[in-house]
């Protein structure tokens, strides 16, 4: 069944398309609030697109996800009681209650790990408000995480550029479905070993 390669293609079209910076940034900015989605799927194509902006790119997703964090934080800080009730919605009680353990013990470094986490970042930037985090500490390490993940990922994207795009596009349903799989069998894995 052919799923991912159409997805695939439609992706890569809309790196190229206009608008596709501001989209990056949209989806940056609300990926560290609420969406779950990370910025990565527009970013990687956008910079194997286009590597000379990769940077660029790397930059606009910084800021985008930082000032999206200042409003999570504040979300945090200031409405808790009222979006804890999306919290246990969305299934990510476990993962905020991981936070709050994690910033007990490590504090700011935690947000550091945040950029590069697999667990969603807004979790971690309502759970900074909740805590009361200090802000500027917060903001500026958020920040410093952030870029460092985005650098790395639209500049090793860059590097395999439109060649590796063709590769990628030849063996995306392996790719696809093997990522499936996989995901598939971390999940029983996680709730045999609970």
């Amino acid at each position: 069944m052919q799923i991912f390669g159409p997805i695939y293609d439609k992706t890569m079209r809309w790196s190229k398309h206009k608008f596709a910076t501001y989209w990056l940034m949209l989806v940056s900015f609300i990926e560290a609030i609420f969406f779950p989605i990370p910025p990565d799927v527009m970013l990687i194509p956008m910079s194997m697109s286009k590597p000379k902006m990769a940077v660029r790119y790397a930059v606009y997703t910084t800021i985008a996800s930082a000032i999206g964090g200042i409003i999570g934080y504040t979300l945090g800080y200031f409405a808790f009681d009222w979006i804890k009730g999306f919290i246990v919605d969305w299934g990510m009680q476990a993962n905020f209650d991981r936070m709050v353990v994690w910033f007990e013990t490590w504090g700011i470094a935690v947000i550091f790990l945040a950029g590069f986490s697999p667990i969603p970042y807004k979790i971690f930037t309502i759970c900074a408000g909740v805590m009361q985090m200090a802000f500027f500490p917060f903001v500026i390490t958020s920040a410093i995480s952030r870029f460092a993940r985005f650098i790395i990922v639209a500049k090793l994207s860059a590097w395999g550029g439109e060649k590796y795009a063709e590769k990628i596009h030849r063996s995306i349903e392996v790719i696809g479905w093997g990522s499936v799989v996989l995901a598939a069998i971390a999940y029983m894995l996680y709730t045999f070993l609970k």
